[in-house]
């Protein structure tokens, strides 16, 4: 046997051996659910908002959860999003705040020297940090410093309001008024701004005459709240709400009650709170369509996808007020059907999802397509703000569903005069054509890598883009130089960090594999040493441990455990095929 054929052995057998553990994650419902990493500013959020609860029975919650931050600080002092983050200026004021809110502000654990050290040793210079920190935008910047304010760390005269009134406004009307918030953020709008308002303004006529609007804007808030109470089933937004509303004395408001009962759910037994509850249909998706690579069929196979054509949504969303046909991240009730979700949904089902639903999710993504021709994640034309504008990564991952989902979206197009599919793969291609930089690559929005100097992964951005391009313009200039991008930035191991240079992790070699295989012979070396990389990491047994390359709203970091796993098993089986 030689060389060739026993490098391509160990990749069969690392394949088969990745592919019994990902089974093995699936769950007895017959979905992944996977495992997100505890979060120091999930953490936070939840006690503060359980301390300004002051029910004694939530002190053991509490003594927990200060105990967990207490053992995961960073060396400088501070603390990152996750344990195995660099530390955050506004994730450390958060856990500041947190810590003062439970009388548990011990000099041995408070941060005040990381935070005299980073500017931020006074109330003004803190104010200061966050803003310049967010910029233009204000969805994560002011509750932060509602949090603060409400801790003592800085003055309400020195958080800007946010403009809850205009929650009452059409939904139509959004991208016209360029809020400085962004779509999934209307809760925190409208709570954060109230209690901003109630805090920091006087009594004038003006201000009674905007509360005129205050019942409308609250049915607006109790509508946007799902049955689990968990605003989009994350910690931070449900704190956010809850401590703002409590503040203002409405602690047996059944909003407020729901939201706690939430966090109290969620907590840990670490006494730790992740971001979300969990991605379960995200990391379903990815499951499937990686087995599907690997030409493996899973055992009741049919259970599982029934079960992600069911978590289709079936009626408009009252939180983004979308059309149904879209999927969500979880099958829990505070997902919202989203840009990267739905397509990842319509590629891991296939023609085994029916033909009517098919096209309603490729209706659904032709309906969120923006004038540019890209995709953004919620909400078509809300503004320019992260996370409601068009990105590369979503666009690059419709245009593959689109690719799919074609010939029965073009038969409703025609029965009903709505969009045509090709038309807007016309525009989505001249979007990523506009995008793409100097050096071939594209920035993706919701991932990013924390070793290179800007924090983005253009390598990840790239290979998900190419992913689409085998599919739709495999021959064109654009794939070319976006794969002597990911050739040049592969690295003396074989392997791929977020960018050239950054050190290689299985997450971002995985990926580059995968978008690298639609073109095995101008590519075959660079393959042969990705999955070579990957058999090492499978055989040394460490090719589970997850990298927090992961960005949730407002730039959180987070990793998630099954992205090795389902990426790898994804590669690995592309690779054989190129290979073979």
């Amino acid at each position: 046997m030689d060389t060739a054929d026993t490098n391509l052995g160990r990749v069969r057998a690392a394949l088969d051996a990745a592919c019994e553990h990902l089974l093995a994650r699936r769950n007895a419902e017959g979905f992944w659910e996977g495992h997100l990493s505890s979060s120091a500013l999930s953490t936070a959020t939840a006690l503060s908002a359980l301390a300004l609860a002051d029910d004694p029975a939530d002190g053991e919650l509490i003594a927990g959860g200060v105990a967990w931050l207490a053992a995961h600080r960073n060396a400088d002092g501070g603390w990152g999003d996750t344990p195995d983050s660099p530390t955050s200026l506004a994730t450390t004021l958060l856990v500041a705040s947190a810590l003062r809110l439970a009388a548990a502000d011990d000099p041995s654990v408070f941060p005040t020297e990381y935070l005299a050290a980073h500017g931020a040793a006074d109330a003004a210079s803190r104010v200061v940090a966050i803003r310049q920190a967010y910029g233009a935008d204000r969805t994560f910047a002011v509750p932060i410093l509602m949090n603060c304010a409400l801790a003592g760390l800085v003055e309400w005269a020195q958080v800007p309001p946010l403009p809850y009134q205009l929650a009452v406004l059409p939904r139509a009307w959004y991208p016209a008024l360029r809020l400085q918030v962004v779509s999934y953020a209307l809760p925190a709008l409208i709570a954060v701004g109230m209690t901003i308002e109630f805090h920091r303004s006087p009594r004038t006529p003006a201000s009674w005459l905007r509360r005129l609007v205050t019942p409308t804007v609250w049915r607006k808030l109790v509508g946007l709240q799902p049955q689990s109470g968990g605003f989009l089933e994350a910690a931070p937004l449900t704190a956010f709400v809850c401590m703002g509303l409590l503040s203002l004395g409405l602690r047996d408001d059944l909003v407020v009650q729901a939201g706690l009962r939430f966090l109290r759910q969620s907590v840990r037994s670490d006494g730790s709170w992740p971001i979300d509850t969990n991605l379960s249909v995200w990391v379903t998706s990815l499951s499937l369509t990686a087995l599907a690579a690997a030409g493996v069929e899973p055992p009741e196979a049919e259970r599982t996808r029934q079960w992600l054509a069911a978590r289709q949504y079936r009626q408009r969303h009252p939180f983004t007020d979308t059309a149904p046909g879209g999927w969500g991240w979880s099958h829990l009730s505070g997902a919202v059907p989203d840009g990267d979700d739905t397509p990842g949904a319509l590629l891991a089902l296939g023609d085994h999802l029916d033909e009517a639903s098919r096209a309603a999710g490729v209706q659904w993504l032709l309906d969120l397509q923006n004038s540019d021709g890209g995709w953004p994640t919620f909400c078509r034309g809300w503004g320019q703000l992260p996370f409601d504008q068009s990105c590369d990564d979503l666009t690059a991952h419709a245009l593959r569903a689109l690719a799919v989902g074609a010939p029965a979206s073009s038969r409703l197009a025609v029965e009903r005069g709505l969009s045509s599919p090709q038309q807007a793969v016309a525009r989505g291609l001249a979007y990523l054509r506009a995008r793409q930089r100097p050096d071939g690559a594209w920035v993706p929005l919701w991932f990013g890598n924390q070793a290179t100097p800007d924090q983005q992964n253009p390598v990840l951005g790239t290979a998900r883009v190419l992913a689409a391009l085998a599919q739709l313009d495999p021959a064109g200039d654009m794939a070319a130089r976006g794969r002597a991008f990911l050739l040049a930035a592969q690295n003396e191991d074989g392997g791929w960090g977020g960018a050239a240079g950054a050190s290689s992790t299985v997450e971002e070699t995985a990926l580059a594999v995968t978008g690298l295989a639609g073109w095995p012979d101008e590519t075959r070396e660079a393959l042969r040493r990705g999955a070579a990389y990957l058999a090492a990491r499978v055989e040394r047994g460490d090719w589970t441990d997850a990298t927090p390359i992961g960005l949730y709203f407002a730039r959180l970091w987070y990793a998630e455990e099954l992205y090795p796993v389902a990426w790898t098993v994804e590669a690995l089986g592309k690779a054989v095929t190129a290979l073979s």
